[in-house]
């Protein structure tokens, strides 16, 4: 379980909400040129030694990095950016450049994550070494944001986290983070508990136009949540196609984190939302791994800009591979996750446990994995997924320590 946004716990109390409007207009931007931006990041990456020990970042997860997808011209995930963006508008500064490189004190620590939480296993994140890791979320950044003055801002990135392999998850998504701070003078002469409802009623209001900016007209409901960086907190769904969709999370801003930034008694809100998750229902795009192709019969679909169905142009048949073995005590499912992705990379669509063994007599325990393979743009031959599978099955029982069957 993950603690940033919409992967937290969550406690389901539910109210019904109606949708209402909020204002737009010109924003600003504080970045550079998306080569220079990409330039940077891989300079950066540069000084770290992925083959340390302390190290978990794949030659897979790092060749994304300052791939940029959001910031492409036209590309879905763009386009959901611009959308949100200019929703918000009215002075809010952008942020969509900042290094994915960052400091476990801003990523956790300042962040109220307990020291003991598992989001902070090399398991569930990429250490480069074990004071720096690639961001699992756009909050690493608050802290240092606020204590810089920034009152109004929006933070869109690429985040990183060791994940399932399947349809909707990937190792590399893109986030929003909106940050508004309100100016003492804004909330004088209230008590506490008027002033927590003030910024939450600001808060929902703006979510709530968010969404219907973004969905249309639709029926909404608040959800209460918890987040360690927020109190109190709230997950907004929005019903769509007959089902309650999850949008976003967000919150009054914990005290903690203003303190953190060196602004002790101000207050403010805060939310963070998934790109893809948003693009792959608006868009109706099936794959994840879609958004990370260069074949342009997807990206001239969405060409206009607008809100489209996307077109499947093509359908190749899975390849099914089945690998079994023995694990041991410390085996974690995410390490096999790594490990077929830095072998096969998009190739791989899905890695599914189908069994799951305790031998009664030994006590030890079989796990047997089906991997599918399949590409999104050409057929895949046996023999080429035949030398990705034996490599899987070497690496396996070399890196991971078990005892193939």
């Amino acid at each position: 379980m993950k603690i940033p946004w919409h992967r937290a716990l969550v406690t389901r109390t539910t109210t019904r909400q109606s949708g209402t409007g909020y204002g737009a207009g010109a924003f600003r931007r504080k970045s550079v040129s998306s080569s220079a931006a990409a330039g940077s990041a891989r300079a950066e990456l540069a000084r770290y030694d992925l083959s340390h020990a302390d190290c978990n970042v794949t030659t897979n997860i790092a060749s994304r990095i300052g791939k940029h997808l959001h910031r492409r011209p036209l590309h879905p995930l763009y386009n959901i950016q611009q959308r949100i963006q200019n929703y918000w508008g009215n002075g809010f500064q952008v942020y969509d450049d900042l290094s994915p490189i960052v400091s476990t004190a801003n990523n956790f620590d300042r962040l109220r994550i307990p020291s003991d939480h598992v989001s902070r296993s090399a398991s569930d994140t990429y250490y480069l070494d074990r004071q720096t890791v690639l961001r699992t979320h756009t909050s690493a950044h608050q802290v240092d944001l606020l204590r810089a003055g920034a009152n109004q801002f929006l933070v869109t990135g690429d985040v990183y986290r060791r994940d399932e392999i399947d349809r909707s998850h990937y190792p590399v998504f893109h986030q929003t983070e909106g940050v508004k701070m309100f100016a003492n003078e804004v909330l004088s002469g209230m008590s506490e508990t008027e002033r927590i409802d003030w910024i939450e009623r600001d808060l929902k209001q703006g979510l709530e136009g968010l969404a219907a900016h973004l969905f249309g007209p639709t029926e909404m409901r608040w959800v209460d949540a918890y987040f360690p960086f927020t109190h109190p907190s709230y997950e907004l769904e929005i019903l769509f196609q007959d089902e309650w969709l999850e949008v976003l999370g967000c919150g009054v801003i914990h005290p903690d984190i203003v303190t953190n930034a060196g602004r002790v008694g101000e207050q403010g809100w805060a939310f963070g939302l998934g790109l893809e998750r948003l693009a792959m229902v608006l868009y109706g795009i099936p794959d994840i791994r879609l958004f990370w192709t260069e074949d342009a019969r997807f990206h001239e679909q969405f060409a206009s800009g607008e809100i489209v169905t996307f077109q499947p142009y093509s359908k190749f048949p899975a390849c099914y591979k089945d690998m079994s073995f023995w694990i041991q005590p410390d085996f974690h499912v995410n390490d096999l996750n790594e490990l077929v992705r830095d072998v096969a990379g998009d190739l791989v669509e899905q890695v599914e446990l189908i069994d799951n063994f305790t031998n009664p007599k030994s006590m030890k325990t079989s796990h047997c994995y089906r991997i599918s393979y399949r590409s999104m743009d050409r057929s895949l031959t046996n023999e080429e997924i035949d030398k990705l599978q034996e490599k899987v099955r070497n690496l396996t029982e070399k890196q991971l320590h078990v005892v193939l069957r």
